[in-house]
């Protein structure tokens, strides 16, 4: 399998619109983070196969940028706008595989995109347009198999909000969250590679992981590698703000890791 990182920036993005802090007018590639997003590929029967995990609003312009020529299905964190709002990009997928894509989320977020996105549930209309084709299912905190894949669900809290992380065999992908309940941390024992939510170097958030308290969580999961995601433009990809330990690194757009 391999991961690549289709977005590792904040709900706003950076550059940040109308912003010419110090990050958001660098001309450092790394510190141009679109909007949190992951691509999973792996083969089935010799047959290559690609599971997204989330639709964010970039995902047109990060389907164009790394090359995502096919998506044979998309697992979804929790429904806020910053992880959905390319879910009609989907479309374009539904004609390349001439089918449906099946996507897996918990009972709260399959609610709230029926909800968000009634149009890509409602009948078809017979006049053209078109719109996703979706078939929906609803997981809980049981693994479950994708092209090949176990999903292993983790619960976390974003602020109030019930998310889901993911766990890949020795790989973890726990993205908006602020905290890991105390039930979740066996769910993540012998995990080596991590990637994890990291705003910002302080002062506490209420829905995000600040760097020391992703450094913190990191640390008792025992990861032998840690990346940061979901960072916003206080953090420059050229000279962090205080210095991370041995094995965390600042995660980019198109950082690739294989398993």
């Amino acid at each position: 399998m391999k991961v690549t990182v289709l977005g590792c920036g904040t709900s706003v993005g950076v550059p940040v619109i109308g912003c010419d802090c110090a990050v958001c007018t660098s001309d450092e590639p790394r510190n141009q983070r679109l909007r949190c997003g992951l691509r999973l590929e792996t083969e089935v029967n010799g047959e290559a196969r690609t599971v997204l995990i989330d639709t964010p609003p970039d995902l047109r312009q990060q389907a164009l940028r790394f090359g995502i020529d096919r998506v044979d299905a998309v697992v979804y964190t929790h429904g806020h706008a910053d992880h959905t709002f390319g879910i009609d990009e989907l479309r374009i997928f539904n004609f390349l595989r001439d089918g449906p894509i099946p996507c897996y989320a918990q009972p709260e977020t399959v609610e709230r995109l029926q909800t968000n996105f009634a149009y890509v549930f409602e009948p078809p209309r017979k006049e053209g347009g078109g719109k996703p084709r979706l078939e929906m299912h609803e997981i809980g905190t049981s693994s479950f198999e994708v092209c090949g894949l176990e999903f292993q669900p983790v619960p976390l809290l974003h602020g109030s909000t019930n998310v889901l992380g993911f766990r890949l065999g020795r790989f973890a992908y726990l993205t908006d969250c602020n905290h890991i309940p105390e039930g979740s941390f066996s769910l993540l024992d012998g995990v080596e590679l991590l990637i994890i939510d990291a705003l910002r170097f302080g002062p506490p958030h209420s829905t995000h992981f600040t760097v020391a308290e992703a450094i913190g969580a990191a640390r008792r999961i025992g990861a032998r590698r840690t990346w940061l995601t979901h960072m916003n433009h206080d953090i420059d990809y050229r000279e962090p703000a205080e210095a991370l330990p041995p094995g965390v690194e600042l995660a980019y757009d198109g950082l690739t890791i294989g398993l």
